[in-house]
């Protein structure tokens, strides 16, 4: 009974020992940089805006391609999504500023593998006029 025991464990080692990995797609994390809004720029409450970003150095494969964009409001990240379920490879999309606070310290996080922030920017309500 030993030796049944033993053969079945040596066995068992032989075949982990052996085994062959499983192959993984190597994929990378994708950092693009974010080109707008620059730092100083205004977007006005109910007016179209866009986000672009570098897709020129983008890895083959990226872990997660799908991109959101939410709005950042000083150091918080705010619950308010600007822009979602798109392709990372797009280079920009674009949404309606949403209603919220004006202020001068707004940036956007542009979501995919990593949160990369914008520089700061300002939202103004409809009826300031921008210079």
């Amino acid at each position: 009974m030993t030796f049944n025991f033993l053969s079945a464990f040596l066995f068992a080692l032989f075949l982990v020992v052996h085994a062959h990995p499983v192959s993984l797609i190597a994929r990378d994390v994708a950092v693009p940089q974010i080109l707008t809004p620059t730092a100083g720029d205004t977007w006005v409450i109910g007016d179209t805006q866009s986000v672009t970003w570098n897709v020129s150095s983008l890895p083959a494969q990226i872990t997660n391609p799908v991109g959101q964009i939410l709005l950042r409001k000083g150091e918080l990240t705010q619950n308010v999504t600007l822009a979602g379920n798109f392709s990372i490879r797009a280079g920009n999309v674009s949404f309606i500023v949403p209603s919220v606070t004006p202020d001068d310290d707004y940036s956007i996080v542009l979501f995919g593998d990593s949160g990369n922030f914008s520089p700061e920017f300002s939202i103004v309500s409809a009826n300031v006029t921008v210079a």
